[in-house]
């Protein structure tokens, strides 16, 4: 068989590294972006941000709160300067909302909680509970727990330091540990130990010898001495096996870590968010504004700029590395900036078209919400759909309420179904089943199985109608 070389035509769809850098950039969050925005100029000496505000729209500079990039092609050709000067005296731009504007100085972060810490708690009770004179030795004593929630310095140095009695040093550690979490401010382990054993005997009943195991005998139980404390206590070993078994399982040693100490502060670690975009209303209409647009500036290193400049003048003056290096940065810094807009750009265009779709939920609430896909999102604007997925994943809404909302509620048609089952559920006189909540739909024109009640219902968190 004899082999030759032939070229063959065909056509094949290629990713290149720029779109697949775009689409990274487009898929990430706002905070995302930030840490992103940090990691390339550690690593790119061309580029800079700007602390000032820009365009939402195309990026741009604004200027005196006007971009003259989106109003350049307003005014005729033949306008004079008259008409120029009175078109940005009025002009408004259409994507600040008044709800957000310069004079409101607002900032969509401060309306994002904070989680309490366990000192900032205690601090109020104990401000609540003391004497105006005693709150700094409070402070103080707060201010010295550890993370596992023991007092790290000795009451006679905190004394001493503060100027006052060892007495009112201690009252004050006193009515500490008896609002913090149980086994907080403790000196040690074992009165650490013993706090905890004395909240639970008010509680429950606590096996034989445990108070003074721990009091007397906590290093020897340690060293599994159970005989040696058994016959210290005219007791059988069974017994201080027992208690070890019952301090092991009830009583911890790291008071401010454990499930009891986090539920003090906080059922559970709460996680807050950013809104990407914020839809306010201006003179009646919905307008949206993509945060990033209006926190920072990136832009190309004016000594970089200027050094290229240079260099295509006098190539000669440079060397090979030299030129090298500044092609590479400069090429990069435009890609990176150019991706940066276009995000900006590509959100702005999606959270527009969900205010022309999705305005009565915006306005009214989740029973307005109409049905909506990313596919039809995606025809509507004419993009295709992975770009409104990558878009708008992960990604929040502040609404005009302040309420921050995810991306994702626009496209769930389900939400306005299961505020009218809560609804119904809330109003109801004795638990209804699933099928009964069906009909109760079926009556307001909600067409829905039996069986997907049951869903949204388990979704909402809602116990059946035989347990509630």
């Amino acid at each position: 068989m004899e082999m030759s070389p032939d070229l063959i035509q065909e056509m094949a769809v290629k990713v290149s590294p720029s779109l697949i850098e775009a689409n990274h950039i487009l898929s990430l969050s706002l905070a995302e972006l930030r840490q992103a925005i940090v990691t390339e100029i550690n690593q790119n000496p061309a580029l800079e941000v700007v602390d000032y505000e820009t365009c939402p729209v195309c990026g741009e500079p604004l200027v005196g709160g006007r971009c003259a990039n989106c109003t350049k092609d307003e005014p005729e050709q033949d306008a004079t300067k008259e008409d120029l000067e009175s078109l940005y005296e009025t002009y408004n731009p259409p994507t600040r909302p008044s709800a957000i504007s310069e004079e409101d100085d607002f900032d969509p972060m401060s309306l994002v909680a904070s989680e309490t810490r366990m000192q900032d708690s205690l601090r109020a009770d104990l401000h609540a509970v003391l004497p105006q004179a005693d709150t700094p030795i409070a402070d103080y004593l707060i201010e010295s727990l550890d993370d596992n929630g023991f007092l790290t310095i000795p009451v006679e140095a905190i004394a001493r330091e503060l100027g006052v009695d060892c007495e009112r040093v201690e009252a004050v550690l006193e009515r500490l540990q008896e609002l913090a979490p149980v086994g907080v401010g403790a000196r040690d382990l074992r009165e650490c130990l013993l706090l905890q054993v004395e909240y639970l005997e008010e509680q429950q009943e606590v096996p034989e010898h445990v108070h003074e195991i721990i009091e007397r005998y906590l290093d020897d139980l340690g060293a599994h001495k159970y005989g040696y404390i058994a016959r210290q206590l005219h007791t059988t070993p069974e017994k201080v096996a027992q208690a070890r078994t019952f301090i092991k399982e009830h009583l911890t040693p790291f008071p401010a870590q454990d499930n009891r100490g986090r539920t003090w502060r906080s059922p559970s670690r709460s996680v807050y968010v950013a809104p990407d975009v914020i839809i306010g209303e201006s003179e009646g209409k919905l307008q949206a504004e993509v945060v990033e647009g209006r926190q920072f500036e990136l832009r190309l290193s004016p000594t970089y700029l200027q050094i290229a400049a240079q260099l295509d003048l006098r190539p000669n003056d440079f060397s090979e590395d030299e030129r090298r290096h500044i092609r590479e940065y400069v090429s990069r810094t435009k890609l990176f900036i150019s991706n940066v807009n276009q995000r900006r750009k590509t959100i702005h265009r999606i959270a527009t078209a969900l205010i022309e779709l999705q305005e009565p939920f915006i306005r009214e609430g989740v029973r307005h919400l109409k049905p909506l896909t990313r596919a039809m999102l995606a025809d509507y604007i004419g993009v295709h759909e992975s770009t409104v997925s990558r878009a708008t994943a992960g990604k929040f809404v502040m609404l005009p309420c302040r309420r921050v909302v995810p991306f994702s509620d626009f496209f769930t048609a389900s939400l306005s179904v299961k505020d009218v089952i809560k609804e119904i559920i809330e109003k109801e006189d004795g638990p209804l089943t699933d099928r009964q909540i069906g009909e109760r739909l079926r009556e307001r024109g909600i067409r829905v199985a039996r069986r997907t009640v049951a869903k949204y219902r388990a979704e909402l968190g809602i116990l059946p109608s035989t347990l509630r």
